[in-house]
């Protein structure tokens, strides 16, 4: 029997992620590492993903149960001191404006407000998503409930419908508005 001269599939995206989301692991290699204290800690936001994927910088951390847990049981990791949200969809961001919960990332970011936490979010839409008028005001809403947007000159600008490039995704902006002071 010869053996199998087939080329290998390509690798998998992370689940929820479109084939013109930026995937982190593609740039993994150009962030490089970051030290244990800021080590990024994605959560199984979505059932298919079952939290095996790694942030950009790698974690040593097990990853978050998908489950939802009862408030007396006590979390597997440690409480975060910042979050990076990115790449934020306009789906999130509408829902995370509205304090819609109904995933566990959701649940993560509306809590991480109420708890005073750091958090950068670095969008991702094109241009005609950004024009509705309900973009505007949950991007103020958020800002105004001192979370980081990243968005325009400071982060990510919108790109013509069917035309980004996945490869530009700022991830560097973010982690480090992520890690500066203030």
């Amino acid at each position: 029997m010869e053996p199998c001269t087939c080329s290998p599939a390509p690798p998998r995206r992370p689940a929820g992620l479109s084939p013109r989301s930026p995937d982190p692991r593609r740039q993994a290699g150009r962030l490089g590492r970051l030290p244990d204290p800021h080590a990024l800690r994605p959560p199984a936001a979505h059932r298919g993903r079952r939290g095996r994927d790694r942030g950009p910088g790698g974690t040593h951390w097990p990853p978050r149960p998908l489950a939802v847990q009862a408030p007396s049981q006590p979390d597997v990791l440690p409480p975060p001191d910042a979050i990076l949200v990115a790449p934020l969809t306009n789906n999130t961001l509408a829902k995370w404006a509205s304090a819609i919960s109904d995933t566990l990332a959701l649940g993560l970011i509306t809590e991480g407000i109420g708890l005073d936490l750091k958090i950068v979010a670095l969008p991702h839409f094109n241009d005609a998503q950004a024009a509705h008028p309900a973009v505007a005001r949950h991007v103020e809403f958020l800002r105004e409930a001192d979370v980081t947007v990243l968005l325009g000159d400071t982060g990510f600008t919108p790109h013509k419908p069917k035309q980004g490039n996945v490869d530009a995704y700022p991830w560097q902006a973010g982690l480090d508005a992520l890690c500066a002071d203030g």
